[in-house]
């Protein structure tokens, strides 16, 4: 059953209910499966964020306007400028929010950074429903993300089949250990833990810390939300990270390139 989740949470998935439905009534699941069959190859998301032995962090850098709890973020925000600024700093993938009420994104920025990058682009949203996962593959998305504890297991494992049938790669995250059950239950390959505790919006990294162990060696562990420094990144590659989902950070920093290899390369 769904975890009982936080007001604002809550909130956001019954505006983003509605919001599929409207999208489903302007555009038909069939007329995105027609448009899928010619949409450029995906890239492999997985591959990019898996951390071989030895090597650093990988950095699945977020291109993100805006969030309930930073509030704006980059005024001068362009999709397409800031993939091709993260690609040129050293990300090995692209996070996109495409949520509009919420986090001001759009579905069109999926293919306005997979033009600009040559990197995999994964669509971060509040995915609720299959048709959404259709509507990524059609913007050119190379994977996807979803949140553990706010689906049945059921649909994260249907959830999780269907973007494999489509050629995307899903991210499940999570952020307690009956959310870390339910990801790892649902078959993805990608297992994030966040560090940011949706009820309270409190932020710790001892979440990856205390999680990591449990998260089997065949996954990739992305540890999401609140890294930023070599310090905090090399506290999580510690506990067995693979790769570090970053976004406030680098959309702040006066130098972007600077700080992701410093991430990359923290021990």
């Amino acid at each position: 059953m769904m975890s009982e989740l936080p007001d604002i949470l809550t909130e956001i998935l019954a505006h983003k209910a509605q919001e599929v439905e409207a999208d489903r009534q302007a555009r038909s699941q069939d007329e995105l499966v027609r448009a899928c069959r010619s949409v450029q190859p995906t890239r492999n998301l997985a591959a990019a964020l898996r951390r071989p032995a030895g090597q650093g962090l990988r950095v699945l850098a977020e291109v993100k306007r805006k969030s309930p709890s930073a509030g704006l973020i980059r005024p001068d925000f362009d999709a397409r400028q800031l993939a091709s600024m993260l690609t040129a700093a050293g990300a090995d993938a692209i996070s996109v929010l495409t949520d509009e009420r919420y986090f001001g994104g759009h579905l069109e920025f999926i293919a306005q950074a997979r033009e600009a990058s040559p990197l995999p682009v994964m669509r971060k949203d509040f995915i609720i429903d299959p048709y959404q996962l259709w509507q990524a593959r059609a913007a050119g998305a190379d994977g996807f993300l979803l949140i553990a504890e706010a689906l049945p297991v059921e649909r994260l494992r249907d959830m999780v089949e269907l973007g494999r049938d489509l050629g995307m790669a899903a991210l499940v995250e999570c952020h307690a250990a009956e959310g870390l059950e339910l990801a790892l239950e649902s078959g993805a390959e990608l297992i994030g833990i966040n560090n940011r505790d949706l009820r309270s919006f409190t932020v710790t990294l001892e979440t990856t810390v205390r999680l990591a162990a449990h998260v089997p060696a065949d996954r990739v562990l992305v540890s999401e939300s609140g890294i930023t420094s070599a310090a905090d990144a090399a506290m999580v590659r510690r506990a067995g990270a693979h790769a570090l989902l970053v976004g406030e950070s680098l959309m702040r920093a006066a130098d972007p390139a600077a700080l992701m290899q410093q991430l990359k390369q923290a021990e």
